[in-house]
């Protein structure tokens, strides 16, 4: 249930990356707070399982479609056929991402390189622009890009990410601007979270992350979904070009 403010009934809202982990958890979020949403992934068999694994709502929906954020020949035929189908598209979360770890920076390939920023940032970028236009048009709209910690605090292994999610939060700030006043742009910067992907951490790897954590834990997936609810809805018409940490505390820390 939520107040008439954080209410998205009769709004349509694309996830990208969603078939698992924060993408997973967000779609339920909007959907439990009215959307229609679009679960999207590379592998429509996984959408599927997705939007199956979310169980039914009272209020929302969750429906399955396959997008490859990397291609951009693919993203505005794909934004299209949503507005064709549910008649608007009103919020996109820029989830989808990879995060490629490197030995060491001299060895990273062309290829992997091109590969990161491809799904990681030219992807996001051509989203926003089609997206946002249409939104525009329409009168409203809001975007919430989901980066990393690792824009601001880097690390070697992950330099291809991490320069990446810093080149999406000034996105972030540039779309704010592009598609003002009736489009709202926002960005969310999380740090460690208990995902599916997390299961294979053990516990030496846990301990360094929470290390000095002021939250002493990792994230629940649930308390990003919160957030973007919250900034899909009229309850954030404030606020736009925002970049938000929900990292436990992680860059409160020097």
């Amino acid at each position: 249930m939520t107040d008439d403010l954080h209410s998205l009934t009769g709004r349509v809202a694309l996830v990208t990356g969603a078939s698992r982990g924060l993408g997973l958890a967000i779609a339920r979020g909007l959907r439990d707070a009215g959307a229609t949403v679009v679960v999207s992934s590379r592998k429509l068999e996984a959408c599927e399982a997705a939007v199956a694994s979310l169980g039914p709502s009272a209020v929302g929906s969750a429906h399955a479609r396959a997008l490859h954020v990397g291609r951009w020949d693919e993203i505005e035929p794909a934004v299209d056929a949503i507005v064709d189908e549910f008649g608007s598209l009103d919020v996109v979360v820029n989830n989808a991402g990879i995060a490629p770890l490197s030995e060491n920076l001299v060895g990273v390939t062309e290829g992997l390189w091109d590969k990161t920023i491809e799904v990681n940032l030219k992807g996001p970028f051509r989203l926003m622009a089609v997206a946002g236009a249409r939104m525009a048009a329409a009168g409203r709209g809001s975007i919430i890009n989901i980066s990393s910690i690792g824009a601001v605090r880097p690390s070697p292994p992950e330099a291809m990410y991490a320069a990446a999610k810093n080149g999406l939060n000034a996105l972030t700030m540039a779309f704010a601007q592009e598609y003002a006043p009736h489009v709202r742009v926002n960005c969310v910067m999380p740090g460690g979270f208990a995902t599916d992907m997390a299961e294979h951490w053990d516990d030496e790897f846990v301990g360094k992350i929470v290390d000095r954590l002021p939250s002493g834990r990792l994230g629940r997936p649930e308390e990003i979904a919160g957030l973007v609810v919250h900034l899909a809805s009229d309850a954030a018409s404030y606020t736009t070009g925002a970049i938000i940490p929900v990292d436990g505390g992680r860059t409160a820390v020097y």
